[in-house]
């Protein structure tokens, strides 16, 4: 529309003539929105208000008496406010490029006084500190022209052929160097270690990879050999199988022929050696019984024989008194007294020689030896038989044989 103006965002537009502006300024400030100008009437200015850029390079003595050329970069603008773009328009409008000079010597004048006041070490150590210095400084100058400073940075210090910079870094240097050489070393041995490892690590891939396939080959050629064993070993282990059921059928077979031997054999054997030890045995039993039977009929032989020798052994002794002189005092008594004492007399003889005949080893039998077992000699009775009978008929009368009559002699038996 005719005479309406729009200012751009970054830009202020200055609207001169007609009433004044704020604090009696000779202008209306319009920055955000449009405004209706009168032509002819009122007139229009631009003033900038984008960020502006300003380059220091100032040679500075430090507190050392040192030499130092200081690079530096100041951002600035003109401030938001009315009064900053007042005070800015009133002193750049017309040439709005000097804002950028004056910023320049503005900060080379304060750069130099802070420096002034700090050592070569503090400014290179503490560059953050100097650039605060010098806005804080700055600060108050820059805002009485309408100007902001967004930042101050120190671009280079350098202090010429002096040298006092490089040798100041020449200890930290070499630290450096010699830490840089250590981190070198250490890398170079961590890198070396590396490839040691990784060359161990290749060989026991290699020698893994190597078992790997050795094992691959040699369970081939174990496959390979068990296929081309596997008919002679079946051949064998049929072979073997028959040898076993062999063997076993003659084992039973022996063990049958065993039994067969043992029921042939052995079994009659023990039989017949059993019915021969029966048979022994029945006839030693029998010999037992036949010689008890025997020794026992020779016992009966032999009392028979003694008892039919009695009557010859009582006449033998009555023989004997055939030539004696014998008193009899009691009559028939008496002599029956005698004829006892001779028959007891026999008995006790016959009683003896039974008992000298028992202990020998085998009885003599009837009609062996010559006469009645040769008694004669034997069985004689003597004067003290007689005298027995004697006695026994003298007890009787109570009267001494020879009292009445005297005997020719003891009676005897020849």
């Amino acid at each position: 529309m005719f005479g309406y103006r729009v200012p751009a965002p970054d830009e202020a537009m200055l609207i001169s003539g007609g009433r004044r502006g704020l604090a009696g300024a000779p202008f209306r400030v319009v920055t955000g929105h449009g405004k209706f100008v009168l032509p002819v009437f009122r007139k229009t200015r631009f003033l900038t208000l984008a960020m502006c850029e300003a380059e220091v390079a100032e040679t500075c003595v430090t507190r050392q008496g040192i030499a130092l050329t200081v690079r530096a970069v100041i951002a600035f603008k003109v401030g938001n406010d009315t009064e900053s773009i007042v005070n800015a328009g009133q002193r750049f409008l017309s040439d709005q490029d000097q804002m950028s000079v004056l910023t320049g010597r503005i900060f080379a004048g304060h750069l130099r006084s802070i420096i002034g006041s700090m050592t070569v070490e503090e400014i290179v150590t503490e560059r953050q500190k100097l650039a605060t210095e010098v806005l804080e400084t700055s600060k108050t100058e820059m805002a009485k022209i309408g100007l902001t400073v967004d930042s101050l940075q120190i671009q280079s210090i350098d202090d010429g052929n002096t040298g006092y910079i490089a040798a100041m870094a020449a200890p930290h240097k070499a630290a450096i160097q010699r830490q840089a050489q250590i981190a070198q070393a250490q890398a170079t041995q961590a890198s070396v270690e590396a490839e040691q490892v990784a060359a161990r690590n290749q060989a026991e891939y290699a020698r893994q990879t190597a078992v790997v396939k050795a094992e691959y080959s040699a369970q081939v050629d174990r496959a390979q050999a068990q296929a081309a064993q596997a008919g002679p070993l079946a051949m064998a282990h049929a072979q073997q199988e028959v040898l076993i059921a062999q063997t076993e059928l003659a084992q039973r077979q022996a063990e049958l022929r065993q039994q067969q031997l043992r029921a042939e054999i052995v079994k009659p054997a023990e039989a017949e050696a059993e019915r021969i030890k029966v048979l022994a045995i029945a006839d030693a039993e029998r010999m037992k019984i036949q010689a008890e039977a025997a020794a026992s009929y020779d016992r009966v032989a032999l009392d028979r024989m003694l008892i039919d020798q009695l009557p010859l052994i009582v006449k033998e002794a009555a023989g004997g008194l055939a030539g004696a002189n014998v008193n009899v005092l009691n009559g028939a008594d008496g002599l029956s007294e005698i004829a006892a004492g001779l028959v007891g007399q026999g008995l006790t003889i016959l009683d003896s020689v039974r008992k000298n005949l028992s202990g020998s080893a085998e009885y003599p039998r009837p009609g062996q030896g010559e006469g009645p077992l040769e008694l004669r000699g034997a069985l004689k009775p003597t004067a003290g038989a007689a005298g027995s009978a004697g006695s026994a008929a003298s007890q009787r009368t109570g009267k001494n044989p020879g009292q009445d009559k005297p005997s020719d002699g003891p009676i005897s038996i020849d």
